[in-house]
């Protein structure tokens, strides 16, 4: 297990100084948004690749590529060898533009500092199992459901879940519409379960037709911070630490 240490402190490029200092790069973290974004890129959705074609081409290309590497619960249910491929391939699939920036916002913000506290392999397989875990979730409540899910969404709410539990106390500058999107600083803690409570709320109205996969928000953001809880508890949290960048209180990952 990595831990925190003052010893040789690395900043991220590209933040702001008061960024909590690293002792080593977030390799796994940056190595995510690397694939997602360039996974992106060459896919139907970002519209830059000129193979797919243009209007209603692109269209059938997208709801093809989407149905391909992207996760069908009618089909996972049925437990079919592609289909158990699926919840892995959909962590580095997205529908849009927006859907991709929001997710790896998150992920940059909270990964580094999970990722350091777990360590690199640790954190990696914790990724990708609570990712494809929240995934299996969603399809086998909506089991009948033939809607696509695609996007990192379970995973990075895992994320979210263990950054809650071990660092709590961090302070992270959040911008609430409700407040006038005033930059305002609060404890992660406040941050973080009053996004959970959204994605909950939500998850209780979800329907079976199109929208955010709120089930998977929940399903991974508590199996995060349970996983986190039992791993880590015997170990002190931290308590104090620089801010994280401003992050949208109303951004779903």
């Amino acid at each position: 297990m990595s831990k925190v240490t003052d010893k040789a402190p690395r900043r991220i490029p590209g933040l702001g100084p008061r960024w909590r200092a690293l002792s080593r790069a977030p390799l796994v973290t940056y190595s995510v948004i690397g694939a997602c974004c360039v996974v992106f890129l060459l896919g139907p959705a970002s519209g830059f690749n000129p193979s797919y074609g243009t209007g209603d081409a692109l269209l059938l290309a997208q709801g093809a590529y989407f149905e391909r590497w992207g996760v069908v619960p009618e089909e996972l249910v049925r437990l079919g060898p592609h289909a158990l491929l699926t919840p892995l391939s959909a962590l580095f699939v997205h529908g849009n533009w927006l859907h991709l920036l929001g997710n790896m916002l998150f992920l940059y913000v909270f990964g580094a500092m999970t990722e350091e506290r777990m360590g690199r392999l640790h954190y990696a397989l914790f990724y990708v199992v609570t990712g494809y875990l929240a995934l299996v979730v969603y399809a086998v409540v909506h089991a009948s459901s033939t809607e696509t899910l695609v996007g990192a969404s379970g995973a990075i709410s895992a994320v979210l879940g263990a950054f809650l539990c071990l660092f709590p106390h961090v302070r992270v500058t959040s911008v609430f519409p409700f407040l006038l999107f005033l930059p305002l600083r609060f404890p992660a803690w406040i941050v973080l379960v009053f996004w959970f409570v959204l994605q909950w709320l939500a998850a209780q109205g979800l329907g079976t037709g199109p929208g955010v996969a709120y089930l998977a928000h929940v399903v991974g953001f508590a199996g995060g911070f349970l996983y986190a809880w039992a791993r880590f508890r015997r170990t002190a949290r931290v308590r104090s630490a620089a801010a994280p960048p401003a992050t949208e209180g109303e951004s779903q990952p």
